[in-house]
């Protein structure tokens, strides 16, 4: 495997930025762990961090550079501070850095494969709510998108309880009226996905049962099934920690629907 911490410029944030990105690569040598390439353009997991981490969060707290070592494939690992992975109503425009930009620059520099049936993407906590927003905004470009823990129903924070202050609230999102039924509700475009005709991403997702996510993901569930959308749901004991995915991100490398 090799592993780049890449630095570059994203104009449509207007400043510098970085990622880690996982390669494959073929070995025999390499002692305690086998490695493989079977594609020439590689399939990829864009790997989305939480609120209060960063693109090199994934490596320091799990062991996903081992875990995908046998898939051939590639993770990219941005960072986005606490965007929310959105076009904030007063701030930067994440989203479409994280949708548009960034997987240009990404292919430009490497050899990833540009097929829907090669792309995936998933995260944990705000990281969950970007890669369900990924999948289902751009069903055309991504098979699968994974939620783990994902602060899901964000719209229950703005009227309950938030991570995020009221402000910072506001600044990314804009009012309850502007957030709900718009781009950044996932509610609204799983049942945009559900009445679009062709392909649909898998979805899966996870919550601990002690998680204090674990009611929006409850309401996500219930919505999601509703529109019989293609999704598999699990759930056991567990709390918003990192013992609980790194668990569970070997099981969504075991669930991605990877082409050989």
């Amino acid at each position: 495997m090799a592993l780049i911490h890449c630095d570059f410029f994203s104009e449509a944030l207007g400043l510098s930025s970085s990622m880690y990105v996982i390669l494959p690569q073929t070995t025999t040598g390499q002692i305690g762990m086998d490695s493989v390439r079977t594609k020439e353009k590689l399939p990829t997991l864009y790997l989305l961090h939480g609120l209060s981490d960063d693109h090199s969060i994934w490596l320091r707290r799990t062991s996903i550079e081992r875990y995908v070592s046998e898939l051939g494939i590639a993770v990219v690992m941005p960072a986005v501070g606490r965007s929310f992975y959105a076009d904030m109503e007063n701030g930067l425009r994440y989203w479409t850095f994280i949708s548009e930009e960034l997987p240009a620059i990404a292919r430009s520099f490497f050899p990833l494969s540009e097929a829907r049936e090669d792309n995936f993407t998933a995260g944990l906590s705000m990281g969950g709510y970007g890669a369900f927003k990924l999948a289902l905004s751009h069903p055309d470009r991504f098979a699968a998108g994974a939620s783990l823990s994902g602060a899901v129903d964000m719209l229950q924070h703005f009227r309950i309880d938030s991570p995020l202050s009221p402000k910072e609230w506001l600044n990314i999102f804009g009012s309850e009226e502007v957030f709900s039924g718009g781009p950044n509700d996932l509610f609204h475009l799983a049942e945009e996905v559900a009445r679009r005709e062709g392909a649909k991403p898998k979805l899966f997702q996870c919550c601990g049962t002690e998680d204090f996510l674990y009611e929006d993901n409850q309401h996500f569930l219930k919505h999601a099934r509703s529109l019989n959308l293609d999704l598999v749901y699990e759930e056991e004991p567990g709390t918003h920690n990192w013992e609980y995915w790194d668990m569970k991100i070997q099981r969504v490398l075991e669930w991605l629907p990877l082409t050989r």
